[in-house]
Formats: C-alpha cells, structure tokens, sequence
C-alpha cells in the first residue's frame, strides 16, 4: 500500500521499461557483466542496506552467472563509502547501495541514479522496559522528562536520526539523541535496554519485535505498511500529519554509460519483481520498489530537499 502511493508520486507505470529492447541488444553483443559485480554497502553489516543489497547479490549473481560482492565501507554516516564508489571507474562493476543519509546536495550529482530498491516506513521500536505500549504513552513520558528518553540512530544526520526529529518536532517534545556507527550497533543497545527507542528498517527489528524481545508502536508511513498492516501509523496513533519514509537505492558513478545503468535497472527490477525475492524482502519488513532510473533520480531530488530543510533549522537550533 505504502509503495503504491510512493509509485504513484514518481509518475510510475509502463513507461520505465521504454529503451529495453535497444539495451539488451547493446548487451547481447557486449556481454556485460563479464567479471564480478561489487556492490558496495557504505554503513556496518547487519543494517537495512546491507540485507537488502545480499538479498539482490544472491538473485544477480544467479542471473548473470558472475558473482556479486557485497563490500562493507562504513563511516561518516555513509560518506566514506559514498566517496569510494564515487571515484570508481564508470564502468557498471562498482556499485553502491545507498539512502539518504549517504547522499546530499554536495555529492548526488557524482552517482547515476539505477533503481529504487524499496521504499519503506520506518518501525517505532521500544524496549519494553520503557513501559510505554502505545504513542501516546511514549509521547506522555517524553513529555514528563524532557530531554531524558534515549533514541538511537545509524549515524548523525541519517534518516534513523532525521525521521525522529522530524516526529520532536511535530509532537512537541525532546529526546536524547545517541548516534552510532551502524544500524545493527543501534539495534544491539536497544535490545539491551542501553537506549529506550530506535525508528529502525522493519527488516532489522521486526525479527525482534516478534521474538517478544522489542515493541512496535507504529509505522512512520503515510498508509500502513503491506509488512505489519495491523501497526498504526503515527498518523493514526498520536501526531496527524506526520509521516517519513525509509529508503534504499542501487546507483552508480555519474560517468557509467546510459546503456549500462538501463541494463542494470532492468535486472534490479526483475529481482524486485520476483515472487521469492518480494516474499523474502516482505518478510524481512521492506516493501520492493519499481523505477525507472529518472524516477529513481526525482525521488532522491525530493527526499534531499526535505531532509536538507530539516537538518539547516537543527543547525539553527543548535547555535542559538
């Protein structure tokens, strides 16, 4: 449900497959890939990009008869690997994994846009130690100890940070923020009870929650999600108008040829569009996406401008 609307606001139909044909003759001849695929994930293993990107490896390694490596390159919430694969040569062989925390204005224009891998709410996860099993509870001791709540992130100005000052700022509270180098050092401390509360990847939590071991509360999503339809949305659950989406896409340098970013998009749609790899990505808490690479481009357009807004009144915030 909420990929139908987000398919719907990139203008998404029949039209992404338009030059197919033109691209698998291209690639008839030329045989790409002829060597091993590196799909470069910039944050720790364990993370939403991470299973997503093996979740793909194993389908296109399988597809193309070559293998498909997924490299871990984390640090600086993302940039360090951003910056590898920005300087990679252009040649389809060196990809990257990325969301929104990896890309921003002063870099997105070094990658080439291939496909919306799944677009997805994030999960309000809690230890159940908190006490709080709704929203509105959470809300109500945030309220009571302003400042005193934990949250943790994957990384300063990461949408796992981004997605819960935009909730602050709409429910009208204050929670201590602890940034970590990962998702799955995140998940790990809130499993502990070390941190109170993470908006997290379904596919890195939802094991947990149904494990008895953390609560969801609700979904960041606009509409419920198609993997937890029975989670309200904060929407729904405490503060109208709020919503934020989770995001992963595969792109490449800017200097990879149209032909080879076509031919790429292709396959990672096909993947997506796979019964096993939907069931698995479903299971696991992400929604597959399905894009053309100048959809994919516009998405990542529009989530810049929104989060970059949000992140220049957090520096004004901070300095005054």
């Amino acid at each position: 449900m909420f990929r139908r609307t987000v398919l719907r606001a990139l203008g998404v139909g029949a039209t992404w497959v338009s030059g197919f044909n033109a691209s698998m003759e291209v690639f008839a001849q030329s045989g790409f890939p002829s060597k091993s695929v590196t799909i470069v994930v910039p944050f720790p293993p364990a993370g939403g990009a991470d299973v997503l990107a093996r979740i793909l490896a194993t389908y296109l390694s399988n597809l193309w008869g070559q293998q498909v490596i997924v490299e871990n390159r984390a640090g600086a919430s993302g940039r360090i690997g951003a910056a590898h694969v920005a300087r990679s040569e252009g040649d389809g062989y060196t990809l990257m994994m990325s969301s929104t925390a990896s890309l921003g204005k002063d870099n997105v224009a070094q990658f080439a846009p291939i496909a919306l891998v799944s677009a997805a709410p994030y999960v309000v996860a809690v230890n159940p130690k908190l006490g709080a099993k709704t929203m509105r509870e959470l809300i109500s001791k945030a309220k009571a100890q302003p400042g005193k709540l934990t949250f943790g992130s994957s990384g300063e100005g990461s949408a796992s940070h981004l997605t819960v000052e935009l909730f602050q700022q709409a429910a009208g509270i204050e929670m201590l923020h602890v940034p970590y180098k990962g998702t799955g050092q995140a998940v790990t401390d809130l499993l502990s009870g070390t941190i109170d509360l993470m908006f997290a990847p379904g596919q890195t939590v939802n094991p947990h929650v149904k494990a008895g071991k953390l609560l969801a509360l609700a979904s960041t999503g606009d509409q419920r999600s198609r993997t937890s339809s029975d989670l309200p949305t904060i929407a729904e659950a405490s503060t109208p108008g709020y919503a934020a989406v989770g995001w992963f896409g595969l792109l490449a340098p800017v200097s990879t040829p149209a032909p080879i970013v076509q031919k790429l998009n292709v396959d990672v749609n096909a993947a997506l569009s796979d019964p096993n790899i939907e069931k698995i990505m479903l299971d696991s808490g992400a929604e597959p996406a399905q894009t053309s690479p100048a959809q994919f481009g516009k998405f990542i357009q529009s989530e810049i401008a929104k989060w970059s807004l949000l992140e220049t009144t957090l520096q004004s915030k901070k300095k005054s």
